[in-house]
This record gives C-alpha cells, structure tokens and sequence, in this order.
C-alpha cells in the first residue's frame, strides 16, 4: 500500500516537472543560441522569434506568411517596455506565430540592416524613426509597413498591436490593395534615392553659406545644441564649429561651441556623480536624460571636450574628459576593452522589499531630498552647508524627475565650500545600489573610437597615451584573427562577425593616432593595409557600402547619433595620403568629396564630419617631418597649433620642415619658428576664409 502510494506521487511529480519543462520548452524560441544580449534577452519570449538569416526568410515564402522584423538593442528603453507589453503577451504572441515569420534584430550586431530600415522610415515617414524600429514585410521582403514604437492597445490615437496585426494580415489577401500600399512605399523610397542621385557637386562658398544659416536657425541661444527635443550631443557638429573657429577665427562658431559644452556638461545629460553622458536628453535644456550611457557618445564627446580644453582652457572641459574617462573605465571594461552599453533602466533604488527587483527607468541616478538631508544632518553636517550644497546640485524639496526624485545637474554659478563632499557621499551611495545592466558586445568601431578618445585625451595628460596604445594592442589581439578584422564578440569568445566599413573607418583612424603619438611604422603600415582592404571590400562600382554581404546598404553621411563612418573614412585616406605622399589615393578622396557637394549643399549641418573633410581638402594638410626624438619632444607644442590639419611624420633630418602633400614651405631649427611659419600661412587663409565664412 505504502510503496503504491509511493509510485502514485512519483508518478504525480514526474507529470507536474514534465510540464514545467513543457512549458519552458513552449517559451524557447531559436533565438536561444544566439550571442547577441539582446537577442538573447528575447530568447524565452512566447513569440517564435528567428534571427536573420535565410531559415527565416526560407519560411516566410514557403508558407505564405508576413514577416515581422524587430530591430533594437540591448540598453534601449522602449524596447524593454515593447517587449513587457507585446512580446511576453501570449494573446499577441498567437497572432505573431500564426500569421507572421518573427525576426528579431540586434541593431548593433548588423548596423547595415538598421540603416536600410532607418532610410526606409524616413522616406515613408518624412522624419527620422529610433528604435525599436518595427517593419513589416511580404515574403519578398518589399515593405508594407513601418513604425517605431507600437502599444499593445491602441493608446492616445496610437493604433496598437491587436489591431495592427489581424489589419496587415486582411490586406495581404488582397491583391489591389496590398499592391497599392506597396507602390505608395516603393514611390516615397524611390523618390528619396533619385534625389540622393541627382546632386551635383558645388563650391565650398556655397556650402558653408547654407551651413551658417542653418545653424543660425537651429541654435538654441539658452541652453546650447540645436534644435528642439529630444536633444542628442552631436558630437561631430560641435567638432566642426571649433574647427571653423580655428580656421576662420569666427566667435559665433565658438560662443555655439562653448555654449553648447558647457550646458551639457552643468545638465542632466551629463552625471554629475557618476561622470559620463547620457545617449540624449528629452527636454530642451539638457536636464532630462533618457538614462543610457553608450560607449560610442562618451568617446566622441571626450575628444570634443579635449580639444575644447586646449582652446579655452576651461577647467570644466578638462574635468568632464577626466571624469568620464574614469566612468568608462569602471563600469565598461571587460577583458581589457570596452563594452557598448549600460541600460536606462536599473532595479528601483526607492522600492520596499516587495518589490527589490522592481525596474526603473534612471533610478540608479535618482536622490530623494529628504533622505539625503536627514542622514547627512545625522552624521553632523551643518544644515546652512548641506542646502547649499544640495541646491548647487539640484536637489531639492520637490524634485526635479518623477515627483519627489532628483537628478543632479549644476544650479548655480559658484560652487559652496562642501559640493565635493556631498557629491563623495553620493557616490558611495551608489555603490550600495545594483548598476544598470551591461551589454558586453565588444564592438571593433566603439573600442577605436574609444582609443582616438584617449590619444586627444593625452594632449592634457600624457598617461592617457600609454593607456589609448595598451587597449589598441588589446583590441587588435581580440578581433584580428588570421589576418581578419572582426566587428564584435562577447568576452572570453572568439568573434565570427566580419567586420563592417565602421570597424576600417574608425580602426584606421585609431592607429593613425597612435603613429603620431609614438612614431612607431607598424601603426602607418596596419593603417595602410586596412584602408586598402575596405577599400576593395566595400567600394563596389562608384559607391561606398556598409557591408560586403548580401545587405546592400549605401553608406551615407548622417552624423546625427554618431559620426557617419564613410566620412571618418574620407578624413583617413586624406592623411594616409599626405603621410605617404600618395597623389593616386589623394586624387581618387578629392573627387569623391568633391561629388558630394550637392548633398552638402542640401543638408551640410547633418553631415558635419564630411563638411570637416571638405574643409581638409580645401585647405590641405600641413606635415611637421623631423627626427623622431625632436617631433616627441615638440609633441605638446605641436598639440596647440590652431591650424586644425596639422599631422608629423619621422624623417632624417636635423631641422623641422612643414610640408604639403607634394612640397615643403619652411624650415626651422626649433620647433617654435616652425610653428610661426605655420600659422602665418593658416592666418593668411584665415582672413580669406573668414570672408568666406561671413558671406551670404
């Protein structure tokens, strides 16, 4: 009877754990072998998400289905809250598995497809998408749809899943109608290539008369940035504007520049406690970040801030490239690189035990005003120091994000005595708290750019050289392999992505720097050896593309959320060529910079980097040539030349010589008669340039 009774619960439990497992088998999908963090992060996901590849695209013809695409990332807000209201929801999981072939895509792992999809949004829609970026496509992948962002529910005139899903699926089956949607989509895709096609080139007066009065329109004279909300750094923008500065010595290019640093740098877009900045702001004034740190934003804005310490001598600019440096440093290292990401939300640090593992967005960052005065007057600070200090920093009674939270952000004009010992307290604080989830892709361009980061780093401190030169040697290690360059890997993992134009663009020009910071030819050589191999690998017939493989995207010159890479690319063969003295490659970047002067003269603000390398073009490169021992002692001297194209090169000489591409115009015993002669010659294009600059 006993051993009956026995068997009869065994029997029960094996029936009860057998599905348990049926269950989480029911909520594996195949995402689950990939090693994408994000995709990973929809690995047990109802909905039977498929990577992209031709298994997926294979299926869709074969049963006749809709395909859903889905591309995000791993740290992006809106497609966690996608996923907790949509994916994780069984009743639109059903409508998903029945009608529709789901593909789930890591923008970061293929950049090419987003910026197809991205394009496409933007010629239907008239305006920039983001992410998630939601498409959907027939079997032939011609697109019938597409969104960013889509609710569940139908929410504030916003049309929802549940009544998107069975809509899109009625129109497929019918012929007229399907057929007219998709000739609407292909006309406005069409009509935004034809337009790319047809711009002519033009003259460099014409591109920066368009680009003034653009920046004169879009400038925010309050807060610093352009144009309104949401409000992202832009980096490469504000990079130009100091090189505008320097080649023409305007003070409205400059006063946007400072303004535009220093507001960022006092705001919410910039953690105060912390270091590092924010992906962008959703308010004008730089207060409101959505809370992402990206590793690509940080090591473009690091260098901007060096370069702007250099000019001004702001000790705030100089603090921001410590500080965030620092940050980077501490949360995104792994394996001796750095990694992409850190999440906008974290585990509420305001929740009761019930709710310890309750998500949200920036709570990591956030201070209750209450709670910080009551335990510091504990401690026994004195009450009219505490305010003060807490008031420079934002903190205050009401709060300044979700009721009674605050962010920090500077307040005021002049700091009171004890800020950095409240700030101190602060940041142990933080330490008891559970940092935002990381996304640890190593990612070949971030890493470089990271890299360029540290050597403009170094023109203030010197240490940051020998770091920037150490992660290089890192880098090269992880993502070369049998002579191959790779785009990313996870840590500890052997990378099977080849790498993209982006890795060659802001890899060249990483080891660029690093020759002119150590004078060593294996850099020049690596340098070289990868320019020609992107070239060959994604120059195909006149045009530049983003990848070699069946995605056919045309890489384009958009700097809005980092710097375009075919742009970074152009600004490398440029030195490569006045380094090596190659006429050849010299030529062959002149005309495709000069071709795309029609582009330039449309829209030259969104294009900044290329608008910098047709400034290079026209007022060419300057080499510094000497001993190599003089060129590293001149070193800092040479750092501080306003002229902005300045680059050195070791040749056996006992003087310094400054050359253009195809002959030299001085020589100088020290480097400071040198220097002279230099900016004697920028001074002279720099008033014909300022005429240039200033005209209408």
């Amino acid at each position: 009877m006993i051993i009956h009774k026995f068997l009869k619960i065994t029997k029960l439990l094996s029936i009860f754990w057998l599905s348990l497992w049926l269950i989480g088998a029911e909520h594996t999908n195949a995402l689950i072998h990939e090693p994408s963090p994000y995709l990973q992060q929809h690995a047990h996901n109802p909905v039977n998400w498929y990577p992209w590849g031709d298994e997926a695209f294979v299926k869709a013809k074969k049963e006749h289905k809709l395909i859903f695409l889905s591309i995000g990332y791993s740290t992006c807000h809106w497609c966690h809250v996608m996923e907790e209201e949509s994916f994780t929801d069984s009743t639109v999981a059903q409508l998903l598995n029945r009608d529709f072939v789901s593909i789930k895509v890591d923008r970061e792992q293929y950049p090419q497809i987003d910026k197809k999809y991205q394009r496409i949004y933007r010629a239907i829609h008239g305006k920039r998408g983001g992410w998630p970026l939601s498409v959907f496509l027939t079997p032939q992948m011609e697109v019938i749809d597409i969104r960013t962002y889509i609710p569940k529910e139908e929410v504030y005139g916003s049309e929802g899943l549940m009544k998107l899903l069975p809509a899109l699926v009625a129109l497929s089956k019918d012929p007229l109608a399907l057929q007219k949607r998709l000739n609407h989509n292909k006309i406005r895709i069409l009509a935004q290539d034809r337009s790319r096609g047809e711009r002519q080139s033009t003259v460099l007066r014409e591109v920066i008369a368009r680009l003034r009065a653009q920046l004169e329109t879009s400038f925010d004279q309050k807060s610093g940035g352009f144009g309104s909300h949401p409000k992202f750094p832009e980096a490469s923008k504000i990079a130009l504007l100091l090189d505008l500065y320097r080649l023409y010595g305007d003070q409205e290019a400059y006063q946007m520049a400072t303004t535009t640093l220093t507001k960022m740098a006092e705001g919410g877009l910039y953690d105060q406690i912390g270091g590092g900045f924010f992906r962008y702001t959703v308010d004008e004034a730089w207060q409101i970040p959505h809370f992402e740190k990206m590793l690509y934003t940080n090591a473009e804005l690091i260098g901007v801030y060096a370069q702007a310490y250099l000019l001004s001598g702001d000790p705030l600019y100089k603090r921001v490239v410590n500080e965030t440096i620092e940050a980077m440093q501490q949360h995104f290292m792994r394996d001796g690189l750095f990694v992409s990401a850190s999440d906008a939300d974290s585990v509420s640090s305001t929740s009761n035990d019930k709710e310890a593992n309750t998500k949200e967005e920036g709570s990591y960052y956030l201070y209750a005003y209450d709670k910080i005065k009551a335990a510091l007057l504990k401690e026994g600070w004195d009450t009219k120091a505490l305010e003060d200090a807490l008031a420079y920093l934002g903190i205050e009674e009401d709060g300044n994000i979700d009721g009674e939270y605050a962010l920090a952000h500077i307040a005021s004009k002049y700091a009171p005595p004890h800020v950095e010992a409240l700030k101190g307290y602060l940041k142990d604080l933080r330490t008891k708290r559970r940092f935002p989830f990381i996304d640890t892709k190593i990612n070949t361009a971030w890493n470089a750019m990271m890299i360029t980061a540290l050597f403009e780093a170094s023109k203030i401190d010197p240490r940051y050289g020998a770091e920037a030169k150490h992660l290089l040697h890192r880098l090269w290690q992880a993502m070369v392999k049998e002579g191959v360059l790779y785009h990313q890997r996870l840590p500890g993992e052997v990378p099977t992505q080849r790498a993209l134009l982006e890795d060659y663009a802001y890899l060249i020009e990483a080891l660029i720097n690093a020759y002119e910071r150590s004078y060593k030819d294996l850099y020049l050589d690596r340098a070289k050896e990868l320019a020609k191999e992107a070239r060959k690998r994604f120059y195909k017939e006149g045009v530049w593309y983003l990848s070699d493989d069946k995605v056919k995207v045309i890489a384009d010159y958009d700097d809005r959320y980092y710097t375009a890479p075919l742009s970074v690319l152009y600004d490398d063969l440029l030195r490569l060529a006045a380094l090596d003295e190659d006429i050849k490659l010299y030529a062959f970047v002149s005309q495709e910079i000069r071709s795309k002067g029609g582009l330039l003269h449309d829209d030259p603000a969104s294009a900044s980097r290329l608008v910098h390398d047709l400034l290079r073009l026209e007022h060419g490169d300057v080499v510094i040539h000497a001993a190599k021992e003089k060129l590293q002692n001149a070193q800092p001297k040479i750092d501080r030349i306003r002229y902005p194209f300045v680059l050195s090169k070791v040749q056996a000489t006992n003087a310094y010589l400054a050359c253009r591409i195809n002959s030299c115009f001085a020589e100088a015993k020290k480097i400071e008669a040198l220097i002279a002669k230099i900016e004697a010659i920028s001074h002279t294009q720099e008033k014909k340039g300022a005429q240039l600059w200033r005209h209408r």
